[in-house]
């Protein structure tokens, strides 16, 4: 059996985190001669609230202005970081809820390999929060490697 790559999507929030798994995408674009997707979600779960609790209220920025900024910072991101590919990378930015995206994503893209972070998160905030990784590989369409941040440090349970 051989194993064809010609797709890797690439999903990241732009935290050091998420670079740490983005030396396994460019690597991975280099040994398989693949084409790199890079994907950012703005999440619309806390784009608009200016607090949590009851004082919260909505902050009214317009999806356009949140989507612009977030456009400025794939930019930056991909001139820093995505430069020096064999093939030129493909950068989007989309609103939603971050896992339905990257789901949605690699399916339209025909994406052959997923490549993500995880921040690691356990206990009370795992509950809180979920896991956008835990997800994308529970539904994505293709293989996904996750990614931990190097400087987590694992404690068996």
């Amino acid at each position: 059996m051989t194993i064809k790559i010609g797709k890797i999507l690439f999903p990241t929030d732009f935290s050091d985190t998420s670079r740490h798994a983005l030396t396994y995408a460019r690597e991975f674009a280099t040994t398989f001669d693949a084409q790199l997707h890079c994907l950012h979600v703005v999440d619309e779960a806390y784009q608009y609230w200016t607090a949590m609790g009851p004082e919260s209220v909505p902050a009214g920025i317009a999806t356009e202005d949140v989507l612009g900024i977030a456009q400025g910072h794939m930019d930056h991101f991909a001139d820093e970081y995505l430069v020096g590919l064999k093939y030129a990378p493909v950068t989007k930015v989309v609103m939603g809820l971050p896992f339905k995206e990257i789901i949605v994503y690699a399916r339209e893209a025909i994406i052959d390999i997923i490549i993500l972070s995880t921040h690691g998160r356990s206990g009370l905030s795992w509950v809180l929060m979920g896991s956008t990784a835990e997800k994308v590989v529970r539904k994505a369409p293709c293989p996904v490697l996750t990614v931990r941040d190097p400087e987590h440090e694992f404690v068996m349970p």
